[in-house]
């Protein structure tokens, strides 16, 4: 599909079809896509927990009750759920790791150019950390890169997405074990095809103008 009309038609999609599934060798496509994703300085402050069974949908679901309980069926339905999880801090040893695979991954042409890579990465974490004292923010800034790059991505092979800050964190951190993994839930992300019961598939895209959101210097 062409981007502009991918831009022009995705949309947070409300109900899904049970019975249609997005064909294995596609959804891998998207979680290499999501492996992909930019960040800041490479820093890749990111894991994924990808459920596709009844029994994982079931366990995100338990996430969704009270006050969210109007996301659950869109995880229950979906084909696939993906839970986006940032982590809670950048260890000496999370940047050791970083740059080794940087180094397998042939960026570097001799020892300076490693060293400048390390210094450079290890100075982004502290200025976040100690000077503007929001180093949880930023990492999770770049969690949010890596969803607008799947929601994009799933358009593009007409796929169908929904994005949820709504559900209860709490739950979710403590039903996937995820504090004493050093995350935490950022984000949800159903994935599927529309029912034909979904409203917001017939209502039209609505943005701001293009002078509110534009200064064209």
């Amino acid at each position: 599909m062409d981007t502009l009309a991918t831009a022009k038609t995705r949309y947070a999609t409300k109900a899904y079809d049970t019975e249609k599934k997005i064909p294995k060798e596609q959804f891998e496509k998207l979680l290499e896509i999501l492996r992909f994703s930019p960040s800041s300085v490479n820093i890749q402050p990111w894991h994924f927990l990808v459920a596709e069974s009844d029994e994982a949908k079931q366990r995100i679901a338990s996430g969704l009750t009270g006050k969210y309980i109007y996301n659950a069926a869109k995880v229950l339905n979906s084909s696939h759920t993906i839970i986006f999880c940032t982590r809670t801090d950048i260890t000496p040893e999370y940047l050791e790791q970083l740059l080794q695979q940087d180094d397998v991954s042939g960026r570097f042409k001799d020892e300076t150019a490693k060293q400048g890579q390390q210094d450079t990465r290890s100075g982004y974490v502290e200025f976040y950390r100690n000077e503007l004292k929001n180093l949880s923010a930023w990492m999770e800034n770049q969690t949010y890169l890596a969803l607008g790059q799947l929601l994009f991505a799933a358009g593009l092979e007409s796929i169908d997405a929904t994005p949820m800050e709504g559900f209860d964190r709490d739950t979710i951190n403590k039903e996937f074990g995820l504090t004493e993994k050093g995350l935490k839930a950022s984000v949800i992300v159903a994935l599927g095809y529309r029912s034909d019961s979904d409203f917001n598939a017939k209502l039209p895209k609505s943005r701001l103008a293009d002078d509110v959101v534009f200064t064209r210097l």
